[in-house]
């Protein structure tokens, strides 16, 4: 005689960072149509890297001071605490699904770099030039705010507008308002109660080569966790390094807190860091009943949910101090 499993069925929610309307969305079907919390997540973080107005995620991100588009993301499952993450990806598009694939088919969690690329390659994916011609506008008009001139920092060398390294320039942080702080996250119950976490960035504009914010670092952006609860991250991610916010929340949550006590702790944490004009955080959590809160540094910041009986997701504030 086969026996199958009965698993208790719950009511889908996606929780998504306020630019991740579109996704969140397409979520929702999936969860609907019996879909699982992991490839809900997976796809609205797929949805908003290939929007090219989205200028922190993705298909159209600002380049770093090289003028050169580096891409981060995680994904997590919450089922199974399984996870992959590609850091400072250069020349291919949609990082969740390399993510994916790294978490799928490698006994490793994160892959970085040349490392990340090399991957992508091997298992067959389309190099991908992400970017645009708003996005290299806006990098080079920070460049003539510095006071630079233009030609003197981009060269164009053929029809397709390929860059030559700025030789010479000294890198110079962008301004925090200016900056293009950004991040798309999405947090995911599916019908059999499992949760999933999705992040995805092209980090700060102007960034120097190489740097790598909280994003594809488990524990720091991103953490799932069926028994507790799912968190993610978006801001000045070397504040949620530091802190450890994500994992640090979802441990308060398994200490016995609610979650409005976890969150305004996980703030704490962040507050000890000194609060620099411009640098904040913004913090997205789900527990395994259901419940969700956005949680914020700076007040007015605000975030989306669905639940399966809304019609649309409702913009919501998030918490503050």
């Amino acid at each position: 005689m086969i026996q199958t499993s009965h698993r208790m069925t719950t009511e889908p929610v996606v929780v998504a960072s306020e630019n991740g309307r579109a996704g969140l969305i397409e979520a929702m079907n999936l969860l609907r149509a019996g879909g699982s919390a992991v490839d809900a997540v997976e796809l609205a973080a797929r949805i908003t890297e290939d929007d090219p107005d989205e200028h922190s995620v993705g298909f159209g991100g600002i380049p770093n001071v090289l003028g050169e588009v580096e891409l981060d993301a995680s994904i997590m499952d919450g089922r199974t605490l399984r996870t992959g993450a590609v850091a400072a990806l250069r020349g291919y598009g949609n990082p969740i699904l390399l993510a994916r694939q790294v978490m799928e088919r490698l006994p490793h969690v994160l892959l970085a770099g040349e490392g990340a690329a090399e991957f992508a390659a091997e298992i067959g994916y389309q190099t991908a030039d992400q970017r645009t011609e708003e996005s290299l506008r806006i990098w080079r008009k920070r460049f003539e705010e510095y006071g630079h001139n233009a030609e003197d920092i981009v060269s164009v060398t053929d029809a397709a507008n390929t860059l030559t390294r700025p030789l010479g320039l000294t890198y110079k942080p962008a301004s925090a308002e200016g900056s293009h702080l950004g991040t798309v996250n999405f947090l995911a119950r599916d019908r059999f109660g499992d949760l999933a976490s999705s992040v995805s960035t092209s980090g700060i504009g102007w960034k120097y080569p190489g740097r790598v914010g909280d994003s594809p670092i488990i524990g720091a952006g991103n953490y799932c966790d069926n028994r507790y609860g799912a968190v993610t991250c978006t801001g000045m991610g070397e504040l949620a390094i530091r802190a450890g916010t994500a994992r640090s929340l979802v441990l308060y949550l398994k200490m016995g807190y609610s979650l409005r006590e976890a969150g305004e702790e996980a703030l704490r944490d962040l507050a000890f860091l000194g609060n620099e004009p411009g640098r904040y955080m913004n913090i997205l959590a789900l527990t395994p009943d259901g419940e969700c809160e956005g949680f914020t540094t700076v007040p007015g910041k605000q975030y989306i949910y669905m639940k399966a009986d809304m019609e649309s997701p409702l913009l919501v504030d998030r918490r503050s101090l």
